[in-house]
C-alpha cells in the first residue's frame, strides 16, 4: 500500500525541526511525507500565563482537532506538552529517542546574581518558578511566553539577570549560547527531551509504519513520569517535575520527583531505585506515596489556586 503520511505540526523553528526529524526517518523507511504547519492557541496568545489558558493541552488541541477531521494523519509533540490523556480515537505511537531532558539558565555572561539576594529570573513554567523559589527565596521571577527564539530576544531586550530553558530545545536548532549553564539541581518536567508522535487509533497503516520508529528506553522512561503527574493529577504546567533514567549496568530503574508550592516554600521529594520489573508501576506508587505524605493536601490547594 502506498500512502503519503501528512505530518502535523506547530510552525516554530523547533517544532519544525522535529516535524522534519520524523519526514527524514519515515523517508529512510521509504515512506512519502507532507509537512503541514499550523499555529496553536499558546503559540497565538503570549500576553497570558499558560495556568490562565486552561493549561493542558493548550499546545497540542489544534493538532488534535486537524487529525480527527482528516485534515493530518500524525502529529509530533515536545512530548512535555502533551496531555497525559489523548482525545478519544488518538493514540501515541512512537517516542523517539530522548534528547538531554536537563533545564538550563540563559545568563548575559556574570552569574554574580546568584550570590546575591535581589535577583530577576525569567520563565513561563510554575514548576521552574517554584524550584528556583525554593533555592533562591528572594529573587523575583517574571513570565517568559513565545517560541525559543522569542523568549532569547526577550532576554537580551530586559533587564533581567537570567532565563530557564529547556537544553533539548536549544540543541535541536543549535542555538545553545556559550553563557548557559547546566541546572542539574532542578527536576525537569515529565518527558522533557523526548518527542512523541501521535497517530489515529484506527490508522493501522500509519501505526506499523511508525513502530519502527519507536525507541522502548524513551517509552518507558517518559510512561514513567506521565504517570506520575498523572496519579498526582498535575496539569501539564503545574509545579510537578519528574526524571526516570535506566542503567543498563544493573538492569534498574531510578525515579527522582518533586511537588511543589507556587511559591517553592513547600516540597515533597521522591528518589528511589527499583529493578527493572517495577517499571509498568513505578510512578503510581511514586505519586501515591507523596500525595500520602502530605501531597494530596498540596494539590488540593494547588487545584482551587490555578483554577
Amino acid at each position: 500500500m502506498s500512502k503519503v503520511i501528512r505530518i502535523g505540526t506547530r510552525d516554530s523553528e523547533l517544532a519544525l525541526w522535529q516535524a522534519n526529524t520524523v519526514a527524514s526517518a519515515l523517508n529512510g523507511l521509504g515512506v512519502k511525507t507532507e509537512i503541514i504547519a499550523v499555529k496553536s492557541e499558546g503559540d497565538l496568545v503570549l500576553d497570558k500565563p499558560l495556568y490562565e489558558m486552561g493549561i493542558t493541552g493548550i499546545f497540542t488541541k489544534t493538532l488534535d482537532v486537524a487529525m480527527l477531521q482528516g485534515k493530518v494523519d500524525i502529529a509530533v509533540h515536545s512530548m512535555k506538552d502533551v496531555p497525559t490523556a489523548l482525545p478519544q480515537g488518538i493514540v501515541q505511537a512512537a517516542v523517539l529517542k530522548r534528547s538531554s531532558a536537563i533545564d538550563i539558565l540563559l545568563h548575559k555572561g556574570n552569574l554574580s546574581f546568584l550570590e546575591e539576594q535581589e535577583a530577576t529570573v525569567a520563565t513561563g513554567s510554575l514548576r521552574r518558578k517554584a524550584q528556583w523559589l525554593h533555592r533562591y527565596p528572594k529573587h523575583n521571577l517574571v513570565d517568559l511566553r513565545g517560541n525559543v527564539n522569542t523568549r532569547m530576544q526577550k532576554l537580551q531586550d530586559n533587564d533581567w539577570n537570567a532565563a530557564v530553558f529547556a537544553s533539548a530545545g536549544l540543541d535541536r536548532i543549535g542555538k545553545k549560547p556559550a553563557n548557559s549553564i547546566d541546572l542539574d539541581w532542578m527536576i525537569p518536567a515529565p518527558a522533557q527531551g523526548a518527542m512523541v508522535v501521535v497517530a489515529l487509533a484506527d490508522d493501522e497503516f500509519t501505526l506499523q509504519t511508525l513502530r519502527s520508529l519507536n525507541d522502548f528506553e524513551a517509552e518507558m522512561t517518559t510512561h514513567i513520569e506521565r504517570q506520575f503527574l498523572r496519579t498526582l493529577e498535575g496539569g501539564c504546567s503545574a509545579p510537578i517535575g519528574a526524571y526516570a533514567s535506566y542503567n543498563e549496568k544493573e538492569d534498574t530503574i531510578r525515579l527522582q520527583g518533586v511537588l511543589l508550592s507556587l511559591d517553592g516554600t513547600e516540597k515533597y521529594d521522591y528518589d528511589k531505585t527499583v529493578s527493572i520489573e517495577e517499571w509498568k508501576k513505578l510512578g503510581f506508587f511514586a505519586a501515591k506515596e507523596i500525595l500520602d505524605n502530605g501531597g494530596a493536601d498540596l494539590m488540593q490547594r494547588l487545584r482551587s489556586q490555578l483554577k
